[in-house]
């Protein structure tokens, strides 16, 4: 059977990368008031404006289509997030300790848990589940170093038709027992996993180094063929987050440059590796990152929280790097990209860089979607793209509503929203036109 919805509201997305200009002046914008948004079979078709529309007018959503009025309120395209991990629902808001204490503390002993079956698969459910109360409805995610973490996060994803990009995490040398994997298993491992996921539906295959420091040399350059001999697998890591962490890995490296050239001397640097953080950084890295096309999650809320650093935005951009948005939970505190959007605005701001809600907005649609290679499915509402979709309110609660009474103009608008909103402003969330979240 055809399924047909038409969804009537504000629409709100981008066409191009509206860098930082002020909000005036930023190109890209695309704004398009009470609009009929039509979905066919999980598709965008069409949108029109809803006062030029009969509904009995052939091309408009008559009697065939089920019609839901969300007036007044903003339709976006899906978050993205490019950095987060599943099992860390765990341990999100656990107190104190610097990245590496924090880890030992707590992380790891959660992450061990889901050796279990029956605790993996609930997990994941749990996951991917929550990440649509968010608005969130694509994802580069770190299960753990269990296969089974990874089939069953992949297994939930597919049953609700999620795009999701993952794998096996790949720790062969200090982590504890019962998180450590050995090169040859962890090949067949990834092996088995990409032959039966990559490619499967909206699912994609990530090969995933921990980091530099839980994987051997072996184990690196293992991870090195995997991207090389299967088209189209990413690769995600971490980097430079922590400078305790950079010091340990320079020590364990000393033949490296500098922690990311690490990474490429194993071909581990290229088009599809997204490396969260990238705090510590130098010039010569960024011009890596930029040669190579490969991208940094910028994980605010986490680097907030662990005392991590200060990610430079302009520096990165300046030298022609793609930043997208990671949540990094748990060491980030929420799932919700608007909370990790407006902790992103303060830590530009103690760079001296004043983000536009359009900047941002941005980096968690359509720019997360052009860095991962997956704008002509996600990331902005265009008729062919994926129906991935959520429906918000400009403000809940009596400080957010008086805020949104006196904005001035669209941007002023758009953010307040951004700073106050949350998952309380989510009224429904669509992955390729199915209904996957309402508020009660």
């Amino acid at each position: 059977m055809t399924s047909r919805i038409a969804l009537r509201g504000d629409l709100l997305d981008f066409t191009a990368d509206p860098g930082f200009s002020p909000a005036a002046e930023a190109p890209g914008v695309r704004w398009r008031p009470d609009h009929w948004l039509l979905i066919e079979n999980g598709r965008i078709i069409n949108a029109l404006p809803a006062g030029s529309v009969d509904r009995e007018a052939d091309g408009g959503p008559d009697a065939r289509w089920q019609r839901i009025d969300h007036r007044g309120r903003l339709i976006l395209p899906g978050f993205i997030d490019t950095h987060v991990h599943s099992p860390q629902l765990d341990v999100i808001a656990s107190h104190g300790g610097a990245l590496l204490d924090w880890l030992e503390r707590y992380t790891f002993p959660a992450e061990r848990r889901y050796a279990d079956p029956a605790v993996a698969h609930a997990g994941a459910a749990r996951f991917v589940d929550a990440l649509f109360a968010h608005g969130t409805t694509a994802a580069v995610v770190f299960p753990t170093v269990h296969k089974v973490s990874a089939e069953a996060l992949f297994a939930a994803a597919q049953r609700r038709g999620m795009r999701l990009i993952s794998g096996k995490v790949l720790m062969d040398c200090n982590a504890p027992d019962g998180l450590r994997d050995d090169v040859e298993q962890a090949e067949r491992d990834c092996t088995d996993l990409i032959a039966r996921w990559h490619g499967v539906g909206r699912l994609a295959y990530a090969v995933t180094v921990r980091f530099a420091g839980t994987s051997t040399r072996e184990q690196l350059a293992m991870a090195g063929r995997l991207c090389a001999e299967h088209d189209g697998v990413f690769m995600q890591t971490h980097v430079a987050e922590n400078t305790g962490e950079v010091h340990w890995i320079a020590g364990l490296f000393p033949e490296a440059r500098s922690y990311l050239d690490v990474y490429e001397r194993y071909g581990l640097i290229h088009s599809r590796s997204v490396l969260a953080h990238g705090i510590w950084l130098d010039d010569q890295d960024r011009s890596l990152l930029h040669e190579r096309g490969a991208q940094i999650a910028f994980c605010p809320s986490s680097n907030l929280f662990l005392g991590s650093g200060l990610f430079d935005w302009w520096s990165a951009e300046a030298a022609g790097v793609t930043v997208s948005m990671g949540s990094d939970v748990g060491g980030g505190t929420s799932l919700s990209m608007l909370r990790t959007l407006a902790d992103g605005y303060k830590v530009q701001a103690l760079r001296g860089l004043h983000l536009t809600a359009w900047k941002s907005l941005y980096t968690a649609t359509l720019g997360a979607a052009r860095s991962l290679g997956l704008d002509r499915e996600i990331g902005r509402i265009e008729a062919g793209n994926a129906a991935d979709l959520a429906i918000w309110d400009w403000s809940v609660g009596p400080v957010a509503i008086h805020r949104d009474s006196l904005a001035g103009d669209l941007h002023e608008r758009v953010f307040a929203w951004v700073m106050l909103g949350d998952e309380r402003n989510l009224v429904e969330t669509y992955v390729a036109g199915a209904l996957v979240h309402a508020r009660s």
